[in-house]
């Protein structure tokens, strides 16, 4: 069954206000909502709901509906998203990854796991994080590291991808572990590689657009948030994430370029966080702050 969008282009002002609009419709239904940057110069923007085509006629009736007061004259805009995936075709033949105790790998190489590995099997597929790029990479040392060194009762793993991040935390701890992505087929697939990897229970998987959505204060606030994005909406979610963490807690970040190192850092100095550590990766960083 195909997966479609809707989605208005306007400006970033107008189309955080029609996110806001969303979330409040759609926020506890199990249909992704997301602002997308189209161009940068030009101030445009694109502000979607992610559905199946089963509930096309219901759900553009809503976004009609949820327009009409402030944004009557936007266009509501239809894509039908491809069902090839091409994430799963790229990432075909990838090699195991170490990253601090952790050993990545697809279930093709399961003979290189070691007797200490922490191993966790990921195969290429429709959601992002292998572990092979940089920044997941990144995550998982610094994760190994952080938990090492500081107490933690429980994690929040925000945009969890393939959720290789949240099952790293449940392999090295018995707490629980939130993990949300604001797309629901991330959010299965991750939910199948907790039950491959042996940590069906402990971890809580859930579709949530940005803090929105109610889990967030059901299950935190937390001692670690770990949130592998990108360096521009991370520092503009700094003072929500922050609002979520514990006292004492940490924040990983990465999706960072190591040239977007310092504006991220300030902006989460400001939101009253101070750096600990930074590891660099291929060009890119991942963060530990507290």
């Amino acid at each position: 069954m195909s997966e479609i969008r809707f989605f208005v282009s306007a400006t970033e002002q107008q189309t955080n206000r029609i996110l806001d609009l969303m979330s409040f419709e759609f926020g506890e239904e199990d249909f992704a909502i997301a602002t997308t940057e189209v161009d940068e110069k030009n101030d445009v923007w694109e502000a979607s709901v992610y559905l199946m085509i089963d509930d096309e006629d219901d759900v553009r009736e809503r976004v009609v509906s949820l327009l009409a007061e402030e944004f009557p004259d936007l266009p509501i805009q239809r894509e039908v998203i491809p069902d090839i995936d091409w994430i799963a075709k790229s990432l075909e033949g990838l090699t195991p990854v170490r990253a601090g105790r952790f050993l990545v790998h697809g279930s093709h190489d399961r003979d290189k796991v070691q007797v200490n590995d922490l191993a966790i099997e990921i195969d290429a597929g429709q959601a992002f994080g292998t572990g092979h790029h940089g920044t997941t990479a990144g995550c998982l040392e610094m994760i190994d590291s952080v938990v090492r060194s500081r107490k933690v009762r429980n994690a929040l793993d925000l945009g969890t991808g393939s959720g290789v991040l949240a099952i790293a935390v449940r392999k090295l701890l018995p707490v629980p572990v939130l993990a949300t992505d604001i797309d629901p087929i991330a959010v299965r697939v991750a939910t199948e590689n907790g039950v491959r990897n042996g940590v069906p229970n402990g971890i809580e998987f859930r579709t949530a657009p940005g803090f929105h959505s109610t889990a967030f204060t059901q299950y935190g606030p937390f001692d670690l948030i770990i949130a592998n994005i990108l360096a521009r909406p991370l520092m503009k979610m700094a003072p929500q994430l922050v609002n979520h963490l514990a006292p004492g807690g940490s924040v990983i970040l990465s999706g960072i370029l190591a040239s977007q190192r310092w504006k991220v850092i300030a902006a989460y100095n400001g939101a009253g966080l101070k750096h600990v550590r930074t590891i660099w990766r291929n060009g890119w960083v991942t963060i530990h702050l507290q």
